[in-house]
């Protein structure tokens, strides 16, 4: 079973940082991307960023030039740089990895608890 343990969230104030990480339980047999999406109060859930095991990067239009992701492949860990928030960053933030576990297993979607990120202004 794989798990992802998320950490790094929290209270901050406008304008502030915060770099929450991912970090996968057990080794994975390929993974294919790496990502970040979060859900606030009565929204559905977006992506923020993620990025494939080759290190192209994604991101949602309102973080760009705001946020950076990265990750350490030989960790299966993720992690979310993220500057300059503002209120409207506020939300849950979940972790996500895109994957296959074992040589004949198959590929799937697995995701953290969620963090929570509020942004106060």
């Amino acid at each position: 079973q794989v798990q992802l343990v998320e950490s790094g969230g929290g209270l901050v104030q406008a304008g502030g940082s915060l770099r929450p990480s991912c970090a996968a339980s057990r080794n994975i047999f390929r993974v294919y991307a790496m990502g970040w999406y979060r859900q606030a109060p009565g929204k559905q859930r977006e992506l923020v960023a993620n990025i494939t095991s080759g290190g192209s990067a994604n991101y949602a239009d309102s973080v760009k030039g705001r946020f950076t992701i990265s990750r350490d492949n030989a960790k299966n860990t993720v992690y979310l740089q993220m500057n300059s928030l503002k209120p409207e960053d506020t939300a849950v933030y979940y972790c996500n990895l895109d994957g296959t576990p074992h040589f004949m297993g198959v590929r799937y979607d697995y995701w953290g608890q969620g963090t929570q990120v509020t942004v106060s202004s």
